[in-house]
């Protein structure tokens, strides 16, 4: 197939395609602008002198003007990445039903198999390309009309660096083929023939917990930031700038593809315990439906996942970060008498939380309806057998709620843990012995500082994060209602997806 042939096809469709292609476009934007800007701060150079902790007097903002605080700055834009790809994943299966015909007539106008399977590849690289390049175009256009110092001279943005090349050719094409090859996984089990778009034999065995290898490696990953730190700095050497961000993106992503993952496994053993104990019509058709089909969960629930575990990764910041400013106020050490200052600046966190967990909505809606829409038959001939409409409707939230509950519970737990591993199990300062010099004026004279300098030993305080129960319950809450929310919306759409026409759908 030449390659002219390829994208023309790619680009073919229906108006349900070109909304696939729109959402899939508009989420690799949100992507690249996110990545880009959290390169964008991670660019800012040291002031010359030598010192680390210099701050780049440049900027208005303390969150850019100090080091120490760039780092939970960039975080925050990297996190609000994870969702976002989630979404895109979610959107890319948006009017599967469509494009299976669609991959079917090609089938049967002489495509082969893995030509099909290039399409669909294509198609959504192409998306994720375009998105990208758009992005980026985005990312420079703003960065030319944000650049407006204020009276002092000072930037709001740091508009005034730029990423390395490679960092940004890694952003901009990276992306698309992360989004290609996710298509490939997805249609690894499926063969479009010219009467139709069929899946291949089910696994023989149930889902396994294997999904935790995923989630050890990604916890793995972030752990190793500190001791990498540690030798770059132990060796005198400077840091690759791609290192760092590398470790708690690839980290933080598979940590969160174990979540996604294992959901399908808890789908499936919630299906089998609603099977043992449901009694009534309503759960055991969600009994049956989770475990003939324990992936749904996974695929509807990928970017809400990703967001709580954003949500639980920046609840264990601000616990790690409140733990140092304990040492510090025991210590009379460190960054104490700055506690509103330093909490305030994790604001930021909270709020890639909230965009996160609404981005998340989004991706649930549309995930759930256009379930509904696939099952539009199914449901259409239980209503024709006399099955009420309410007992459907029952059976979608139990089909919604088994599996999301212990699934927001374990990704409330990985971004906990991965927060952990960012800022470490505790904080520990003193230890020492340090001179006082009480003498004003006096000890800057080294004749006369010896008379007036004492030493004091600083006692070893060593403080334990907490565990932020309030805020994990915040965003489990909000996780949940969400779900809520989203099942309501769905059973706006089940009276008209169970018409009897629907038995004559195709």
């Amino acid at each position: 197939m030449r390659p002219g042939t390829l994208l023309r096809l790619a680009l073919a469709g229906s108006r349900t395609d070109v909304v696939r292609v729109v959402l899939t476009t508009l989420s690799a934007v949100l992507a690249t602008l996110a990545g880009l800007a959290a390169l964008t701060v991670l660019a800012i150079p040291t002031p010359p002198g030598g010192d680390p902790y210099a701050q780049s007097e440049q900027y208005a903002s303390a969150l850019l003007r100090e080091p120490g605080l760039r780092g939970g700055t960039a975080f925050a834009l990297l996190l609000l990445t994870i969702p976002v790809l989630a979404l895109a994943g979610q959107c890319a299966r948006l009017g599967a039903p469509a494009r299976d015909r669609r991959l079917a007539a090609l089938r049967l106008a002489g495509a082969t198999p893995g030509q099909v399977t290039r399409i669909a590849i294509a198609e959504t690289g192409l998306a994720g390309l375009l998105g990208t390049l758009l992005g980026l175009a985005a990312y420079l256009g703003g960065r030319a009309l944000l650049h407006r110092p204020d009276a002092r001279g000072q930037l709001p943005l740091p508009t005034d660096v730029l990423p390395s090349t490679g960092a940004i050719l890694a952003v901009v094409l990276g992306l698309p083929l992360l989004a290609a090859l996710a298509g490939a996984l997805l249609l690894r089990r499926v063969s479009a023939t010219p009467f139709g778009v069929v899946r291949r034999a089910a696994r023989e065995r149930p889902p396994g917990p294997w999904a935790g290898v995923l989630i050890l490696g990604g916890l793995a990953a972030i752990a190793a930031i500190g001791p990498v730190q540690d030798w770059y700095r132990d060796h005198h050497r400077e840091q690759p700038v791609l290192l760092l961000p590398s470790l708690l993106l690839l980290g933080g992503l598979a940590a969160t593809l174990g979540v996604v993952v294992g959901t399908g496994w808890l789908s499936y053993t919630a299906g089998r315990l609603l099977h043992r104990s449901a009694r009534r019509p309503d759960t055991l058709l969600a009994a049956g439906r989770l475990t003939a089909d324990p992936w749904a969960g996974s695929r509807t629930f990928a970017a809400l996942l990703a967001a709580v575990i954003v949500g639980g990764g920046a609840a264990g910041v601000r616990a790690g970060i409140s733990a140092d400013l304990e040492v510090g106020r025991r210590t009379g050490a460190g960054i104490a008498g700055d506690d509103d200052f330093y909490l305030g600046t994790l604001d930021l966190v909270d709020l890639a939380v909230g965009v996160a967990l609404l981005i998340a909505g989004g991706g649930l809606v549309v995930a759930l309806v256009e379930q509904i829409a696939a099952r539009r038959r199914a449901n259409a001939a239980l209503v024709a057998t006399g099955v009420p409409r309410a007992t459907i409707g029952r059976s979608i939230a139990w089909q919604a709620f088994a599996p999301a509950v212990p699934a927001v519970a374990v990704a409330l737990t990985v971004g906990l843990l991965l927060g952990r591993a960012v800022t470490g199990g505790g904080s520990r300062q003193g230890g020492y012995a340090q001179e006082i010099c009480d003498a004003g004026t006096l000890c800057d004279d080294p004749a006369t500082r010896a008379a007036y300098t004492r030493t004091e030993w600083v006692p070893e305080v060593s403080v334990a994060p907490d565990v932020p129960l309030a805020q994990l319950a915040g965003v489990g809450a909000g996780a949940l209602v969400a779900v809520l929310i989203t099942v309501g919306v769905g059973l706006l759409f089940l009276r008209a997806s169970t018409a009897v026409e629907e038995l004559r759908a195709g």
